[in-house]
């Protein structure tokens, strides 16, 4: 799948105009790093991987700029869990 693309977003929208998926992000640390803030699939596209792939595609942004992600979404730090090949992306939490 395809997404549009622009500066901190990845989206698809319907034939009509209608967002029906969106990944929104953030720079973060003076824009070394971004922050995943939110995923939406709209329920007509729901259970075909569609959040996977648009958190792949920050990924993916991620992996070619050397930045890390903080997942701040519930969906985006539940794809980091079980995703274990996306480590090499995550932002260390500093010792608290």
């Amino acid at each position: 799948m395809t997404f549009d693309h622009e500066p901190g977003r990845y989206f698809l929208t319907d034939e009509h105009g209608k967002l029906i998926a969106e990944v929104t992000y953030q720079e973060i640390d003076d824009g070394q790093n971004f922050v995943i803030d939110h995923t939406f699939v709209d329920p007509v596209l729901r259970g075909q991987g569609v959040a996977g792939q648009l958190v792949r595609a920050v990924v993916d942004e991620a992996r070619t700029a050397g930045k890390k992600i903080e997942p701040l979404c519930t969906f985006a730090r539940h794809e980091f869990a079980k995703r274990p090949e996306y480590a090499d992306v995550l932002r260390p939490h500093p010792a608290e």
